[in-house]
């Protein structure tokens, strides 16, 4: 009977994608995003070298996922930049914030992959450097919804980063389904999309987007395939960590 379930769920899952198996879930697959059209996202860097996506959810804060991070590695953030190549706004960071629960549990090693970098200055807002909105209560994002990624990720598995920020549309899918691959997929705390586009590596980091707010942020994406359109991309649940997030930012 379980067999019998699965199957169907996963026929289901297939029935509603418009592509093959061939097709690569990444960020390459999408296109590449208008200048400026995304001012909130930022460059993590090691070593002015791009390894994550990021964004701003105030002039001195930036979201991003734990494991962007390796030890006592030292990150810069870039922001305002379209094009790698041509640097806008460079911080360093004064302050890491990873989440306490995130990489305890062996078992489930991706929980609260969550990052919170303080920079040691403010960024100047204006037209090419913005904030975005995060939740600020609990919310349940509805299966099927249309949301988008972005980011300067890899364009195959282990390959360079893109020069460019480029962008996905996805729909939220059913926890159902990403349950399915076992432990490592906790719901609330996960949510998995869906596209002919996604993120790959370089693009963890980054934003869920859903209806200008950021939902949720890109942690992994299954087996590290970024080119099967079965292994889909898993994002962190910002709404089931509001109370830390708060915790880190200063009062309004």
């Amino acid at each position: 009977m379980i067999t019998i379930i699965t199957l169907l769920l996963l026929g289901s899952l297939v029935s509603n994608l418009s592509f093959t198996a061939s097709v690569n879930v990444r960020i390459v697959n999408g296109n590449e995003a208008t200048a400026h059209s995304r001012p909130y996202m930022v460059s993590v860097q090691r070593n002015r070298r791009h390894v994550c996506g990021g964004f701003l959810i105030s002039d001195q804060f930036v979201l991003t996922a734990a494991h962007c991070r390796n030890n006592n590695e030292i990150l810069t953030v870039v922001a305002g930049a379209n094009k790698l190549s041509i640097l806008k706004t460079r911080r360093s960071v004064s302050s890491y914030n990873k989440h306490p629960e995130y990489n305890t549990d062996p078992r489930t090693p991706d929980i609260a992959d969550l990052m919170i970098l303080k920079l040691n200055k403010k960024v100047e807002l204006n037209n090419k450097i913005k904030t975005i909105p995060i939740p600020t209560t609990p919310v349940n994002i509805s299966v099927g919804t249309a949301c988008s990624v972005a980011g300067w990720g890899s364009v195959e598995n282990g390959g360079p980063a893109s020069p460019t920020l480029r962008e996905a549309n996805v729909k939220i899918m059913d926890d159902t389904i990403c349950a399915q691959w076992g432990q490592r997929f906790v719901a609330p705390q996960m949510m998995c999309v869906y596209g002919r586009g996604g993120a790959c590596e370089g693009d963890l980091g980054g934003p869920l987007v859903c209806d200008n707010t950021a939902v949720a942020v890109a942690s992994f994406v299954r087996d590290n395939s970024c080119n099967n359109a079965y292994q889909h991309n898993v994002y962190t649940n910002i709404s089931a960590f509001l109370p830390w997030i708060q915790s880190i930012l200063p009062p309004k």
